[in-house]
C-alpha cells in the first residue's frame, strides 16, 4: 500500500516441473525372479491424512504401510508445519500389517468362480485409533476394522512347580508322579480333612495353597484386522467400483450395469440408484466402466461409460437416478470413425479433484480433465498412447487394448498422473500455461527414459482455453532405445493428498517417488 493505492503484483507464471526422485521400493524383484500371479498389486489407495497407504492383491491378500518420518519427530505433519519446522526428510513409509480380506468363492448357481483379486480398496473415518477401509472382489464388498490390541498374557501361575503339569493345572493323585493325591485346584487332602469316597469337604477358612493365574496386559502390541461386515449378493457383474461419501455413512459400488447405494452400518440391503440394463440386453450399447461420490456433496456422484462419456448424477432429483443433471463427452471428429473408435474411446477410470470443481478421466489414448460447470467439452486434453495408434490392430489381438489404466490428481489440483507400458507413468501439468510433461519409470532411476516434450499447440473457444497436451509422442523406442514392452504396464498408481509424492505398483512391487 503506498498512499492508498495498491500494489498488484505481476501474475505468477505456471509453476515449475518437478524433479522427480526415487524414495522406496516394497517387494522388488531380483533380476530373472518370476512373478507371481497372486502377488502382483491390483489397487493402491492413500487415506486422507496421506499417513497409511493400503494395496490389494490378485491374491486377496490387503496390505498396510504407514508412515514414519513425522513420526520420528514426534508429532503430525500439520503440528510441524505449525511450528515452522522444516522437513528436509522425504516421505518414508514402512509396511504394517496383512491380511487374507478375500479368499477364492465358487458360484454354484451360475458355476461361475469368483477370484480373489482385490479390485478397489477405499479408506473410511478413523475411529478411536483404528483403521478402517473397504475392499472388494468381483463380487463382494468387506468392511475391515484394523487396531492395536495390547497382548495380554500370564504373569505368574503362583503355582508351586513341583506340583504343576504342563497346562498349569494340578493333576489329581492319578496322574501325578507322586504318591500324595493332590487337589485339582491346587491344594491336596490333610490328615485333618475328612473325605468320604472322592468328595472332599472345603476346611472353614479355605485351602491355603489355593492357586489361581494372574493374567496381565503387556505393554506389547499387536494389529488385528477383523471383517465387521460383509456386504455380498447385490451385483450380477462384475463390480469395478467402490466409492465412499462425504457423509460418512454411505457408500456406492458398481458394476457394468448398476450402481448401489449402501449403508456402511447395513449389509442386508442396499438401494438401487442407477439401473442402465435395457429390457432386451441386445439393445444394450454401453456399459458402467467406474463410479465416484463428489468429495463434498453428498448428494452428486459421477459414473462413467464405455462409449466416453461421463454423467453427472444429483441423488435430491429422484431415488432412481435414470436421468443425469449433467452429460460431458467429447463430440467425434468427422471422418476419424474406425474399428478401434469406440474401444479406445472407453473410460477406464474417473477422479474428482479436491474440491469437486474437476473430474480426470482416463481412456486407452489419453487423460482428459473436464470442468464439472463446462460440458461442451474437456478443458485439457493430455496425448499419453498416441503414438500406439499405427499398432492398434496389434494391440487388438494380444488383447492390450482392453487394459485398464487408472488415473490421479495432486492434492493442489496443479497435475495428474497415469501409467503406461514398460513400468513407465506420466506425470502432467494441468495449471493454466504449464507445458509440464515428464516420463518415469517405476525403477529406482526414475528419470532414466526422459525424452525431450515438444512444443504443444492450444487453441481459444471464447473466454476458456483448450488445451491439447501432446506429452511427448515418441515412436515405439524409448530415448534410450528400447522397445516398449507390453507385457510390463503400470496400471496402478496413487497421489499422496497433500504433498508432491507418488505411490505406483509395477507387478508384484510398489515404487514411491517424491518431488
Amino acid at each position: 500500500m503506498n498512499g492508498g493505492d495498491e500494489v498488484v503484483g505481476a501474475p505468477a507464471g505456471p509453476p515449475q516441473p518437478l524433479e522427480w526422485k526415487f524414495s522406496q521400493v516394497f517387494g522388488e524383484r531380483t533380476a530373472g525372479e518370476e512373478v507371481q500371479e497372486v502377488d502382483i498389486i491390483s489397487a493402491i489407495e492413500f487415506d486422507k491424512s496421506g499417513d497409511h497407504l493400503a494395496t490389494g492383491d490378485r491374491g486377496g491378500r490387503v496390505v498396510l504401510f504407514e508412515r514414519t518420518d513425522t513420526k520420528d519427530h514426534g508429532g503430525s505433519r500439520r503440528d510441524l508445519e505449525r511450528m515452522d519446522y522444516s522437513t528436509s526428510r522425504h516421505p518414508e513409509f514402512r509396511y504394517k500389517t496383512e491380511f487374507q480380506s478375500h479368499e477364492p468363492e465358487f458360484d454354484y448357481l451360475k458355476s461361475l468362480e469368483i477370484e480373489e483379486k482385490i479390485n478397489k480398496i477405499r479408506w473410511c473415518q478413523m475411529a478411536n485409533g483404528a483403521l478402517f477401509l473397504l475392499s472388494t472382489n468381483d463380487k463382494t464388498i468387506k468392511f475391515w476394522k484394523v487396531q492395536e490390541k495390547k497382548v495380554k498374557r500370564i504373569s505368574e501361575m503362583n503355582v508351586d512347580p513341583s506340583k504343576a503339569t504342563g497346562n498349569g493345572c494340578i493333576a489329581s493323585s492319578s496322574n501325578s508322579s507322586s504318591s500324595k493325591p493332590y487337589l485339582a485346584n491346587g491344594g491336596y487332602p490333610d490328615r485333618s480333612y475328612n473325605y468320604m469316597s472322592n468328595d472332599y469337604l472345603f476346611p472353614a477358612g479355605g485351602i491355603p495353597s489355593l492357586r489361581l493365574p494372574v493374567v496381565v496386559t503387556s505393554n506389547e502390541t499387536s494389529l488385528v484386522a477383523r471383517c465387521r461386515r460383509v456386504y455380498a449378493h447385490a451385483h450380477d457383474y462384475h463390480i469395478n467400483s467402490i466409492s465412499n461419501n462425504s457423509d460418512g455413512e454411505t457408500f456406492i459400488s458398481a458394476d457394468d450395469l448398476r450402481i448401489n447405494l449402501w449403508n456402511l452400518e447395513i449389509s442386508s440391503q442396499s438401494f438401487n440408484i442407477v439401473d442402465v440394463k435395457p429390457a432386451n440386453m441386445e439393445d444394450l450399447t454401453e456399459v458402467i466402466t467406474s463410479a465416484e461420490f463428489h468429495p463434498t456433496h453428498c448428494n452428486m456422484l459421477a459414473y462413467s461409460s464405455s462409449k466416453g462419456s461421463i454423467r453427472l448424477v444429483d441423488l435430491r432429483q429422484s431415488a432412481l437416478c435414470d436421468t443425469h443433471s449433467k452429460l460431458f463427452e467429447e463430440q467425434e471428429v468427422p471422418g476419424s470413425r474406425s474399428f478401434f473408435t469406440e474401444i479406445i474411446a472407453s473410460i477406464s477410470d474417473i477422479k474428482f479433484g479436491k474440491d469437486g470443481r474437476y473430474i480426470l478421466s482416463r481412456d486407452y489414448m489419453t487423460l482428459k480433465l473436464w470442468d464439472i460447470n463446462m460440458d461442451s467439452g474437456p478443458v485439457t486434453t493430455f496425448q499419453v498412447h498416441e503414438y500406439l495408434r499405427p499398432k492398434l490392430c496389434d494391440l487388438y489381438e494380444n488383447d492390450s487394448i482392453f487394459d485398464k489404466f487408472e488415473c490421479c490428481l495432486s492434492g493442489d489440483g496443479l497435475r495428474v498422473a497415469t501409467g503406461s507400458y514398460s513400468n513407465l507413468f506420466r506425470v502432467f501439468g494441468c495449471a493454466m500455461g504449464s507445458t509440464e510433461a515428464t516420463t518415469l519409470e517405476a525403477s529406482k532411476n526414475p528419470m532414466r527414459r526422459q525424452v525431450p516434450t515438444p512444443s504443444r499447440p492450444s487453441r481459444s473457444l471464447g473466454s476458456i482455453t483448450r488445451v491439447v497436451r501432446r506429452g511427448a509422442e515418441t515412436p515405439g523406442v524409448d530415448a534410450n532405445g528400447n522397445s516398449f514392452d507390453f507385457t510390463t504396464k503400470l496400471l496402478h498408481l496413487a497421489w499422496h493428498p497433500s504433498e508432491n509424492s507418488v505411490a505406483c505398483a509395477a507387478a508384484n512391487s510398489l515404487y514411491m517417488y517424491y518431488a
